[in-house]
């Protein structure tokens, strides 16, 4: 026969087995709901990035051909860029080209008649010190590398007389050479001779009235102008070509002001550039960028091919020598807190507004750009103020000033934000 006691203790253990299996399952679904409550989440970071687009631009400006009657070898006394004044020699023609031939050297002499002049001129001399040329010659050295690695070679041959000169009145302060009169003399020598032998050009061709010259034409000077701005098609700017014309009556062309377009064709699907914005216009061949503004953008019907013209009024040797090139044109740089594309989510809020007409106070519900976030175990949404839109991130404005917003080292859920909304 089972006594009292015995029966207890059955009970007793069926209770503690039921109790601990209670437990189990009690801290099973513990385990299993903190793990399906993690979220991969990303630390908002301050980054860079840079809105621009690049496609290829068509130089428009007022331009007018220069021809003559293609007899003749042409002597330019402008460069490509080159500023006229009215009555401004713009180019010689001569017979031959023997006598440009002649002319060049002469130019060449001259230069160098010049450099060792101004080495050996008493006044250099005597101010001149070692330890204060030896200085300027470092620092003159430094000039011509940092030409040359920016590519800008427009003061390159100045730059490398200026440290000629400084080298050679070192040499002539440390006693090395005692002057370049023999240079001199012979140079002076071969000048005679050259100018004895120089001509006269055939026919002067000048500039009639204030102007930039280039040396070339390539038949668009008057189709591209600035009437025909509002008129460009698509069509029209995909089949413009970058060739110059080979005509033997061509001197070149005046181009009027400072002022000129750019024309291009680029996918504006999502409304980022508009008109009036101030842009940045950078090319392959020149080191430095171009302000310009947007003054017109339109499509005729399919926003991916959209016309873009921009307006510029800086002018140099690099912007005349093509009339098609590779531009980038820079909207901006920016620097903000770094967001995934797929943690965003919208929350609605409402807030107080005070009817200006009415003077009184109204409540709105108002839908805001955010993201959720981890701050310990809690769930937060916090806004964000894009200020950039990249292909699968957006860079958000930091605001200090307002703890509602995104902040540095935030722990944004990039999955599993949706259970919260």
């Amino acid at each position: 026969m089972r006594t009292a006691n015995s029966e207890t203790s059955v009970v007793s253990k069926i209770l503690r087995n039921i109790v601990l299996v209670l437990f189990l399952i009690i801290f099973a679904s513990i385990i299993y709901n903190l793990k399906n409550r993690e979220s991969p989440t990303e630390s908002a970071l301050m980054a860079e990035a840079s809105a621009s687009v690049e496609f290829r631009g068509v130089f428009i400006r007022e331009e007018q051909p220069v021809i003559f009657s293609g007899i003749g070898a042409l002597s330019y006394s402008v460069p490509d860029g080159g500023k006229l004044g009215s009555g401004s020699v713009i180019a010689q023609v001569y017979e031959n080209d023997s006598q440009i031939i002649v002319n060049r050297e002469i130019e060449k002499l001259e230069n160098q008649l010049a450099i060792l002049n101004k080495i050996q001129n008493p006044g250099t001399l005597e101010s001149a010190q070692p330890a204060s040329l030896s200085k300027n010659i470092e620092s003159a050295y430094r000039n011509l590398i940092y030409i040359c690695d920016t590519k800008d070679y427009s003061d390159v041959n100045s730059e490398a007389e200026e440290l000629l000169v400084l080298l050679s009145t070192y040499q002539m302060v440390t006693d090395e050479i005692t002057d370049f009169n023999t240079e001199i003399n012979d140079i002076n020598s071969r000048l005679a001779e050259l100018k004895a032998s120089k001509a006269a050009p055939v026919v002067t061709i000048t500039s009639e009235r204030p102007a930039y010259f280039v040396s070339y034409c390539d038949g668009y000077e008057n189709t591209l102008t600035e009437e025909s701005l509002s008129s460009l098609t698509v069509e029209q700017l995909k089949g413009i070509t970058d060739s110059k014309q080979n005509d033997p009556t061509v001197v070149g062309k005046l181009i009027d002001g400072y002022q000129w377009y750019l024309a291009g064709i680029i996918d504006n699907s999502n409304k980022l550039y508009q008109i009036g914005e101030n842009v940045q216009l950078r090319f392959e061949s020149a080191s430095e960028t171009f302000d310009a503004e947007i003054i017109d953008i339109r499509d005729e019907g399919d926003p991916a091919e959209s016309i873009i013209i921009a307006s510029c009024n800086q002018f140099n040797y690099d912007l005349v020598q093509h009339r098609c090139k590779q531009v980038e044109l820079i909207k901006g740089d920016y620097s903000g807190l770094k967001v995934p594309r797929e943690a965003i989510r919208f929350k609605p809020f409402e807030q107080t507004e005070i009817d200006t007409e009415l003077g009184m106070e109204t409540t709105v519900t108002k839908n805001y750009k955010g993201v959720y976030i981890l701050k310990g175990e809690q769930v937060e949404f916090k806004k964000i103020d894009v200020i950039y839109e990249g292909s699968d991130y957006v860079l958000s404005a930091v605001r200090n000033d307002d703890s509602s917003y995104l902040a540095l080292y935030d722990d944004i859920m990039v999955e599993g934000a949706d259970s919260f909304e």
